[in-house]
């Protein structure tokens, strides 16, 4: 098949690992490519995208082309449908040992928390985690590697110029997948030779509290301006009436108002929903590094000068209760008139 090879890809290259689930690419995959691609034009290199899974579709491989990768590596093998980290690290180091890329980023997942430190030691391999800025650096081509150190208080940038490839875990979020496009590439189906066979059959969940704002479209967050626990009430009660999660400042859930997975910023997860709400949140940078990529950001908050209304597309200055308060009493309403609507339609239809 045209476009189709089983030729490694050029040495030097900027690699992004690709995530999926049961064969469906996860979005943190494109966000990676919009990372790689800057990086690559600046080096002049190549941007490969890897992809461990089994029975790849081509369409999958297809998207990674039109959404930024020049090259796609697809590692192969039954035994990797779901993520295995013996298994995926075996298959990823023996990439990297073969075809020698330059520069490796994966997301700051699960996944890639959990499989990139372990590639690292086998490749001898330096790793800097959960970056939020990255960037060439002139004259040396060395990656910058910007992440929040000492409690998200300051940005530290790091260098691995001693060894190779240059390895980074990049906060999802944190940037926006690039436009698809109908551009051209290599795919390069490798069947992956995989000593370990333990299979994993699926995952099942166990936390009490979780919350997967990363992947929100709506999130109502809350911080220390409500004053107690008591108050994240409501800004639960009206992200479930819009579809969306509560979500918290750091203060708020160091006070133990609402639990660690409902933290946005540097120190917790970093959001890019449709709609951002923040009520009772000055806007500490930490924070506001983690919503930065919100399409619409909605600040409530009786501080003019609060540093969320400067970044917000809407501030509204007042108390934060008492907008709250309005906003959950028009969805009470209209959720009730909607009732009313659907029973009136329901026995209209009876009656016919």
């Amino acid at each position: 098949m045209k476009g189709y090879t089983n030729e490694a890809g050029d040495t030097g290259a900027v690699w992004t690992l690709a995530e999926q689930f049961d064969g469906k690419l996860k979005t943190v995959s494109f966000e990676l490519l919009s990372r790689g691609r800057s990086l690559a034009d600046k080096l002049g290199r190549k941007l490969v995208s890897v992809l461990i899974g089994s029975a790849l579709s081509d369409e999958v491989l297809q998207e990674l082309i039109r959404r930024g990768a020049d090259d796609v590596i697809a590692a192969e093998d039954e035994s990797l449908r779901y993520f295995c980290n013996e298994a995926y690290s075996e298959v990823l180091s023996s990439l990297i040992k073969k075809y020698e890329p330059e520069i490796i980023l994966a997301a700051a997942t699960s996944m890639g928390r959990t499989l990139m430190p372990y590639v690292a030691v086998k490749v001898h391999a330096g790793l800097t985690a959960d970056c939020t800025g990255l960037d060439i650096e002139e004259g040396s081509g060395l990656l910058l590697q910007t992440r929040p150190a000492i409690g998200g208080n300051i940005m530290a940038t790091i260098k691995t110029p001693d060894q190779k490839p240059q390895m980074a875990t990049v906060r999802p979020r944190s940037s926006r997948p690039l436009e698809e496009t109908q551009r051209e590439g290599r795919i390069i189906r490798l069947p992956a030779a995989v000593k370990r066979r333990t299979v994993v059959k699926g995952y099942r969940r166990e936390e009490t509290d979780f919350a997967n704002i990363e992947e929100a479209e709506l999130i109502v967050a809350g911080g220390r301006g409500l004053k107690k626990g008591e108050s994240f009430n409501i800004i639960r009660d009206i992200s479930k009436s819009l579809g969306g999660l509560p979500g918290a400042t750091r203060d708020a859930v160091d006070r133990g108002w609402i639990s660690y997975p409902h933290q946005v910023g540097l120190s917790g997860k970093t959001i890019s929903p449709k709609l951002y709400i923040g009520a009772g949140i000055s806007g500490a940078i930490q924070h506001l590094a983690g919503i930065k990529t919100s399409e619409t950001i909605v600040s409530i908050n009786i501080d003019p000068d609060a540093s969320l209304h400067t970044l917000a597309d809407l501030a509204i200055v007042g108390d934060a209760f008492e907008v709250l308060g309005e906003l959950q009493k028009r969805l009470s309403n209209n959720y009730s008139r909607l009732r009313t609507e659907g029973r009136g339609a329901e026995a209209q239809g009876n009656s016919e």
